[in-house]
């Protein structure tokens, strides 16, 4: 194994496993890239990208351009003299010449099978559609979205009640594990590449906070589905007593109800169940507008819901 001169594309939380399992190899970093500080929190304070935090911890330089169109931008990172370019959820578009700088090109960590689920939100699309598997492709870049051949991929099973968090996790865990394998093979490895089959692509656009309302007149499984998916952001919700509720955790009921969709059927220390067009759902964890997250056994002891319906302001419900 030859050490290799490594510069590190990320900004989110994903990227920084694969960024410490760098750190603690044989390999160099010579150069971290990562988004602008950003405005967060209430009080929209400036803040750092978890992949500049851990690069400060590590005293690695950090370069935060906000695009590669100027030709500072582009000669900036061509002084780190690179043998690769890898790259982990970093959010901006590289053009082509920064995709050839590197003396071995950009290697991508996607999280999911490609060429299924191309784009933003691979993880959260996985769960949505019902996926029953996922996983970690390791990519040479190209200047199309996610085009670009494979070089390695690994699949995981998504467990029936998984959440896009804790999928995240176990994702970008596996990232880091096969990223060092691959990059200790340079340059053998980048010989033995499989093309992406285009009759199989999949998108994974962009999570809008619009589609956290829930529908009732949809399945029990698909709401399932979208509580898991959007969890821990932009978190499902509906509407009790004109308020925002946000449902954090379900569970589907094999059952069927005459109940119009979105009414409250029954509640016990296990859950509130609500009709929906197809099964029911059991809603686990919860959270009203301004209070924090409880159990469906909680929230049940100071509200009455049983033959309300969500999904509409209803003035009538005992708030406790």
């Amino acid at each position: 194994m030859t050490p290799l001169r490594i510069i590190y594309a990320g900004t989110p939380e994903f990227a920084v496993p694969a960024l410490q399992a760098l750190l603690a190899s044989a390999h160099s970093v010579t150069a971290v890239y990562t988004q602008p500080d950003r405005p967060a929190g209430r009080g929209r304070v400036l803040t750092a990208s978890p992949v500049k935090h851990c690069a400060i911890e590590h005293g690695i330089a950090v370069e935060q351009p906000v695009n590669f169109r100027s030709d500072d931008a582009v000669l900036n990172l061509q002084q780190y003299q690179a043998d690769v370019m890898v790259v982990a959820a970093y959010g901006l578009i590289l053009p082509q010449v920064i995709l050839n700088s590197p003396r071995y090109g950009c290697i991508n960590i996607h999280a999911s099978l490609l060429p299924r689920w191309r784009g933003a939100a691979p993880i959260q699309r996985a769960i949505l559609a019902g996926d029953t598997k996922t996983g970690i492709t390791l990519m040479r870049m190209e200047a199309g979205l996610d085009t670009g051949p494979m070089l390695r991929s690994e699949a995981i099973d998504i467990g029936e009640h998984e959440t896009s968090a804790h999928l995240h996790d176990r994702l970008a865990a596996l990232g880091a594990s096969m990223l060092l394998p691959l990059l200790n093979e340079m340059p053998d490895c980048l010989q033995y590449t499989s093309k992406q089959l285009e009759s199989s692509v999949t998108y994974a656009k962009k999570i809008l906070k619009q589609e956290s309302r829930i529908d009732w007149q949809y399945s029990a499984t698909q709401i399932d589905r979208q509580v898991r998916a959007f969890n821990p952001w932009p978190i499902a919700e509906t509407t009790w007593c004109g308020k925002q509720l946000r449902i954090w955790q379900t569970s589907v009921v094999d059952t069927h109800s005459a109940a119009a969709p979105g009414t409250v059927l029954h509640t016990d220390i296990n859950g509130i169940q609500v009709a929906c067009g197809d099964k029911i759902l059991n809603i686990v964890q919860l959270q009203l507008a301004g209070r924090s997250v409880v159990s469906a056994a909680e929230f049940i002891k100071g509200h009455t819901l049983i033959g309300q319906t969500l999904g509409t302001a209803n003035t009538s419900v005992n708030q406790g």
